[in-house]
């Protein structure tokens, strides 16, 4: 399931929180000097490309991977002025990077990755080369990465003294060999119902519609279709270390980023050098990804009774109840009252319902969200109008994402193909998970009519000793990637140090938490890590009133759709 959602590093107030620890546990270091950042020199490209034992992959594609570093290392990357469509301003430079569609055959047809750099601010004999980004997905584009430091501050800042900022836009995302299945237009075209309970008329409707947008993908794909997987992902994310001209990887992914970054551990576990996976994926292959959503189902539940019971708590303040039922028959009031008449004539029960999935995924969003209902119910539309009704100027972009995410899940793993299941298992969700089991299920049903011949999931694990620490970041009660995610990757990457963030449940702990960001930090800059586990307490709850921050999305691998 995917979601417009907010990543942390925007929307979080840093609060002063002390640095505690779950345990005193001493700290592990990296070893290995960095090599220098930028364009590779001829006698660097057979550093460039690493080691060069084959990964656990399959020998055409290990040969494939190779071949495409190899060229990459060659050609570098061009960095230059970046067209205005990317809305980055200089000193942000961008560029791009070929890699094959398919890896067993790396001499065919090709897509050129863009790519984004903000060079290390700091004194050049404290860089650390590059650090790459994944925002999530699948459909994110990290290419405003760059920004961060720049425009977010804080350990984004210090982090970009010391490292240059790389960002990109995955095969399909953006201008990266843009991947389309329906008119952008049609996409985005609203207001939209979306029942409580949806009758079997309705269920036949959606099938329908699921079946038309998997038909329009392979129309508008063909022969591309099968090679949009998180193995190749991962492979695209090796040939652009060797673009950079680097023997090792720095990379931080958030969301589905990080379940790219352990698929990219499993297969070339001998490039990594610096390692951050924030709020993680569950990489189990039985839970890649029909059972991913259903468990997110349950996760975005209990996100939605924590809105709920902090909306009840100020209650003088919003109206809407002193109880958290209250608060939902105020909503379902609301939800009821945009299907007679939609809000702004854009906003129906569909459109609310994607606007408060927001709530799940960052504290930051709950009082604008309390607010908008508010003003709603007593009359101003407008707020609620401005937070839920779709963009036209976004409409190539959301479609583009929604592409690019069924392309990437309906391939990674089998779905389910008889309708019989899905409506088994959803209406057992849907009564313990109510908000959005119903929304997931049309978002992800046209994985039940692709029309390739699904893989299996990579089985994600290393020995132990094959990689350096790897640090990893989750909330406990994040909804879109819930907790349970973070456990299973760190029993899966031996040595992998955990920092948990205790009672939390914003989707994108860096950059909000004081004491993670310490940890994130100390590791990036030095190598260390807390030992096998820490925790960090919960930042301070949000304060009724505050504004909402800016948006940047998509980040999650949570994605409604609008």
């Amino acid at each position: 399931m995917r979601a417009a959602a907010i990543h942390a590093a925007i929307h979080s107030t840093a609060g002063a929180l002390a640095l505690t620890l779950a345990a005193a546990v001493p700290a592990g270091a990296l070893s290995g000097t960095p090599e220098t950042p930028g364009t590779p020199a001829p006698q660097a490209q057979a550093q460039a490309l690493g080691p060069q034992a084959s990964p656990p992959d399959s020998a055409p594609q290990s040969l494939g991977v190779l071949t495409a570093a190899a060229q990459a290392a060659e050609a570098g990357i061009n960095w230059t002025k970046c067209p205005a469509t990317e809305h980055l301003p200089q000193p942000v430079e961008c560029g791009t990077v070929s890699v094959p569609v398919d890896y067993a055959a790396p001499h065919g047809d090709k897509i050129a990755l863009t790519v984004s750099r903000a060079k290390a601010t700091g004194e050049a004999g404290q860089r650390l080369g590059p650090l790459v980004y994944n925002p999530g997905g699948p459909g994110g584009n990290g290419m405003s990465f760059p920004l961060y430091g720049k425009l977010v501050g804080g350990v984004w800042k210090r982090l970009n003294a010391r490292y240059d900022f790389v960002g990109f836009a995955p095969r399909g995302v953006g201008r990266s060999g843009p991947l389309s299945c329906q008119d952008p237009k049609r996409f985005l075209t609203s207001p939209n119902v979306s029942p409580r309970h949806p009758s079997s008329a309705f269920k036949q409707k959606m099938n329908k519609q699921a079946a038309a947008y998997a038909q329009g993908c392979a129309r508008t794909q063909g022969s591309r279709l099968p090679h949009y997987t998180t193995p190749n992902n991962a492979r695209d994310l090796d040939v652009l270390r060797a673009a950079l001209g680097q023997r090792k990887l720095n990379y931080l992914g958030v969301s589905y980023g990080t379940y790219i970054g352990s698929v990219y551990a499993t297969l070339f576990p001998g490039h990594v050098r610096r390692l951050v996976l924030d709020s993680v994926v569950n990489p189990s292959p039985d839970s890649v990804w029909y059972q991913a959503n259903l468990d997110q189902n349950r996760a975005f539940e209990t996100r939605w009774s924590d809105w709920k019971q902090w909306v009840a708590q100020h209650g003088a303040t919003y109206g809407l109840g002193s109880t958290p039922r209250q608060v939902q028959r105020a909503f379902d009031e609301v939800r009821a009252a945009v299907d007679r008449k939609p809000a702004g004539g854009k906003v129906g029960s569909k459109e609310l319902v994607a606007a408060y999935l927001d709530t799940g995924y960052a504290d930051s969003t709950w009082a604008p969200a309390a607010s908008a209902l508010s003003r709603f119910r007593k009359g101003d539309p407008k707020p609620l109008v401005k937070m839920a009704a779709p963009q036209p100027a976004s409409a190539k972009g959301e479609e583009n994402g929604n592409a690019v995410y069924n392309a990437v899940e309906c391939q990674d793993a089998p779905w389910p193909r008889d309708w019989e299941r899905w409506e088994r298992d959803n209406t057992a969700s849907a009564r313990i998970a109510p908000f959005n089991t119903w929304e997931n299920v049309w978002m992800n049903l046209p994985c039940a009519y692709w029309k390739t011949t699904p893989s299996q999931p990579l089985d994600v694990r290393t020995q132990p000793g094959q990689l350096p620490p790897v640090l990893l970041v989750a909330a406990t009660r994040d909804a879109a990637t819930p907790y349970e995610g973070a456990v299973e990757t760190h029993r899966r990457l031996p040595g992998s140090s955990l920092v948990t963030e205790n009672g939390a449940g914003n989707h994108g702990v860096t950059g909000g938490n004081k004491c993670a960001d310490e940890h994130v930090e100390r590791y990036l800059l030095e190598g260390k890590t807390p030992g096998d586990q820490a925790e960090c307490p919960a930042r301070p709850a949000p304060r009724p009133k505050a504004k909402q921050p800016v948006k940047m999305k998509p980040v999650s691998n949570a994605r409604a759709s609008r």
